[in-house]
């Protein structure tokens, strides 16, 4: 009766109320959730396995927001998620699904100059609104660096480039397991030894510490060059068309090298301008000579200053070669001295010409270029309100894009970047500059750095595939802005595909490029150039919230469950009510979430949603 009459001040009353506040937010603070267990049977067939669903414990805090968001479709629909639908599978013969390549509604486009094969999205009422399976027999790629000579046949099916290039030493079948011996067409003795001959003829170090850190490979076959150049330190840009050379991007995805599809048609490639340190085409059928050097230009506005361009195969050394070539030495003569007259007209010096490789060097700014005008005649400059930086469905022109211009003839345009690994945490020319305007300078670059440390540490904490090295290889950040994620992560043995989208507000893929990482540009409304089960982990900040309004938030679900591979995770990090959207979709996924706080605390309405894909197959 005593405590039923007692009154207190209301100053105490209050500071009680703090306390028992204080206390519950300790006990909090002090059981951070587990980590989402990555699966440990590695020596056992994935098509045995269950998947690794994020298990409940007594010091799992986990956030449950059922009791006020989706308990029932009634308190769905009013917190504003809609009702749970369990998404269906798609037929077995989807397994390779590329909405954007490949399909019928692109061979509606013109067969002039390719234009079929590059990017042609369907309608959206042809759009598949299902889960893509994985084919039959589907395992867990190899861990890296056993995984860039060997994958899983059952993962990638193919046999075509088994019977044509087995010879040439790109790939051949073990049983099981299909094994790439590192050759090429151009370097029947190995990528190595080719690479050597590059540096040799370039007259630089290709490795740790020199002028090349980012190369672009068109063309590129199963990507045998860019995996050899991984271990120098060399991150390289592969692609090539999804043509009658089926599913070489795939192999070379399969292996853990970064590779996109796409080709050299009527578009601009999806890279900023001087993004790349080195270029390669090694027989790579690219018409150079063709449309008025069209795709040498489109090469030039993607290299840095003083960057290389290196092609092998024809019409270099034609005289020894033009027999085999089945083709006549007038008209390999014809296309060398067209390919020399171009690139003369680009302003580029001819380094040497080594056997069977010829390299070129772009100049450092356009100094003397634009001076010599008058002699060259040929090629002009872009107009100066053209974005050298626009890659996204942006027409190939006929002219030389502009370096920024400089105070004198030996100034690097654009300004020099660091050598590797100095170069990661530099501030890039570009921040330095001011060309990214006043709300990214040197100091927000800086403390974004530090930012997105203090969140991988939080993600390792959460996700038990991501904290276990080796686990986990090709990673993609959905909205990269300053790479922050990806250089976090270099001591890991992962790559990551920096994307920014084209709903950010910023164009920050070339200040990724001047760090040394890699990345392209990418409509999240539309699907992704890349074959299914392409990533391992994917990063998506804030991705939603910047989509809000522009396209529905169940189709980028999918796209994202169609590039990740089964047992793969994801890491959402956004505004807790987006979250509980996202959640409500991704459980008719076959995907196992939970909500986890954010690294400062149950404070923060920002929060990280760690998905598992589920492991099934047709």
């Amino acid at each position: 009766m005593l405590l039923r009459t007692m009154k207190l001040p209301l100053p105490a009353m209050a500071a009680v109320v703090a306390l028992c506040a204080a206390s519950y937010l300790l006990a909090v603070w002090t059981h951070p959730a587990p980590p989402l267990p990555a699966s440990s049977l590695a020596a056992v067939p994935c098509n045995t396995r269950q998947p690794p669903a994020p298990a409940a414990s007594k010091n799992d805090t986990a956030l449950d927001f059922s009791i006020h968001h989706g308990a029932s479709e009634e308190d769905a629909a009013e917190a504003g998620a809609p009702p749970l639908r369990r998404v269906p599978a798609c037929d077995a013969g989807y397994s390779e699904h590329t909405p954007c390549e490949g399909q019928r509604w692109s061979l509606r486009q013109p067969r002039r100059r390719f234009a079929y094969r590059e990017r042609h999205c369907p309608p959206p009422a042809e759009r598949r609104r299902c889960l893509v399976p994985a084919p039959r027999g589907y395992r867990a790629p190899l861990r890296w660096p056993r995984s860039r000579d060997a994958a899983w046949y059952a993962n990638a099916p193919h046999e075509e480039l088994v019977a044509e290039k087995g010879v040439q030493n790109w790939i051949r079948r073990d049983g099981d397991v299909l094994r790439f011996p590192g050759g090429g067409t151009m370097f029947p003795h190995g990528a190595d030894r080719y690479i050597d001959d590059i540096a040799a003829a370039a007259g630089i170090t290709l490795g740790s510490g020199g002028a090349v850190r980012t190369a672009l490979d068109t063309g590129c076959g199963v990507a045998s060059w860019g995996a050899y150049l991984l271990s120098r330190d060399v991150l390289t840009m592969s692609f090539a068309p999804k043509d009658t050379h089926e599913a070489q991007v795939l192999f070379a995805l399969e292996r853990g090298v970064p590779a996109m599809l796409g080709i050299m048609a009527t578009k601009r490639l999806p890279y900023p301008a001087r993004a790349f340190d080195m270029a390669h085409c090694s027989r790579c059928l690219i018409p150079w000579s063709k449309y008025n050097g069209l795709y040498m230009i489109e090469v030039d506005r993607v290299l840095r200053p003083g960057g290389y361009w290196v092609l092998s195969g024809p019409p270099v050394n034609w005289e020894r070669h033009f027999k085999g070539w089945k083709r006549t030495p007038e008209d390999l003569s014809s296309e060398q001295s067209a390919i020399e007259a171009i690139a003369k007209s680009l302003c580029w010096t001819k380094v040497q010409q080594m056997g069977d490789i010829a390299v070129w060097q772009k100049p450092i700014n356009h100094v003397s270029c634009k001076a010599s005008r008058n002699e060259l005649g040929g090629l002009g400059f872009c107009n100066s309100n053209q974005d050298p930086d626009a890659g996204w469905y942006v027409n190939m022109e006929e002219c030389i894009t502009p370096l920024p211009e400089v105070s004198g003839p030996g100034d690097v345009a654009g300004g020099e970047v660091k050598r590797w690994l100095e170069r990661l945490t530099s501030p890039p020319p570009r921040i330095a500059g001011g060309s990214l305007g006043s709300s990214v300078t040197v100091d927000t670059f800086i403390k974004d750095s530090e930012m997105w440390r203090r969140r991988v540490d939080r993600y390792k904490g959460v996700s038990g595939g991501l904290a276990e090295k080796g686990r986990y290889r090709n990673l993609l950040d959905m909205n990269a802005g300053l790479g922050g994620f990806a250089a976090a992560l270099v001591d890991d043995p992962v790559w990551v595909m920096n994307v920014v989208p084209t709903a950010a507000v910023a164009n920050t893929l070339g200040v990724i490029y001047e760090r040394g990482l890699i990345g392209t540009y990418q409509d999240w409304c539309e699907a992704m150039s890349t074959y299914p089960r392409t990533y391992d982990l994917i990063h998506a900040y804030s991705l939603f919230t910047t989509y809000k309004d522009r396209c529905e938030m169940e189709d980028i679900l999918l796209e994202m469950d169609r590039v990740l591979r089964p047992e793969g995770t994801v890491i959402f990090r956004d505004d807790v009510d987006v979250l509980v959207k996202i959640k409500n979709i991704a459980d008719g996924m076959r995907w196992e979430s939970r909500i986890v706080d954010h690294e400062d605390g149950p404070m923060q309405r920002e929060k990280i949603l760690v998905s598992v894909k589920s492991y099934w197959t047709a």
